[in-house]
């Protein structure tokens, strides 16, 4: 087994599927079926969902929301991913705990580190909800941060799109796509693999990106493989 422990990071958009707003139970199902085969492997895994589907802060600043409030929804949008992903996995037969970076029981325990490793290794699969509970933060920082944290050794960074390529492929029909690249190179370059914030946590503590399409059924397990489906970032 190539992994003992992941972070994976879901789209909040991708939940909503072909609907373009809300939760899509096609997707739902799609995505708990990829991490119980995942983790019947034996891999710890680790989730952090955004909230895009519901409600992101910083469109709702650019309509005139406080960006306080508009992250704080945010927040609460991805924990309403998170509970919904929860369901979905139990309803398959498979251990799943959400934990909320807000203190907000009965809906999740609160996060920590301690919590999140011991419910891992006793075989669940654990969801932190809430982002950073900071605003002006991100969900991608969020996932940096708590891989960091859990000591992930990869995150995947499941998308809609299949890595990372020289330019927008939805934009630009002559983008090429990497298989590996460094973080030096994804900076010099300018490219948006995530926010900078992100960005820079995985690069000074070490953790690998690997970009890939989370919506095509069986990739979640071909990266798992080792399969060169997506990208790789890495520091050389």
């Amino acid at each position: 087994m190539k992994y003992k422990r992941i972070l994976l990071k879901l789209s909040g958009e991708s939940l909503q599927g072909e609907q373009g707003f809300g939760l899509s139970p096609q997707v739902l199902q799609s995505y708990a079926e990829q991490i119980k085969a995942a983790q019947a492997t034996g891999v710890q895994i680790g989730i952090v969902i955004g909230g895009g589907n519901i409600f992101r802060g910083l469109q709702g600043a650019k309509k005139g929301f406080d960006r306080v409030k508009g992250d704080q929804m945010g927040m609460l949008a991805t924990i309403i991913n998170s509970l919904a992903l929860q369901s979905a996995l139990e309803d398959n037969g498979v251990k799943a705990k959400v934990l909320t970076s807000i203190r907000m029981e009965p809906i999740g325990e609160y996060y920590s580190k301690a919590k999140a490793i011991e419910l891992l290794e006793a075989g669940y699969v654990v969801i932190i909800g809430g982002g950073t509970s900071n605003p002006y933060f991100s969900t991608d920082t969020a996932s940096a941060l708590r891989g960091i944290e859990i000591e992930a050794e990869v995150m995947f960074k499941g998308t809609r799109v299949d890595g990372v390529y020289t330019a927008d492929p939805e934009k630009d029909p002559t983008a090429t796509k990497f298989d590996r690249i460094t973080f030096d190179e994804v900076y010099t370059r300018n490219l948006k693999v995530m926010d900078m914030t992100a960005f820079t946590l995985c690069k000074e503590n070490g953790l690998d990106i690997i970009v890939f399409d989370m919506d095509t059924k069986g990739n979640l397990q071909k990266v798992l493989d080792g399969e060169s489906i997506g990208t790789l970032v890495c520091k050389e």
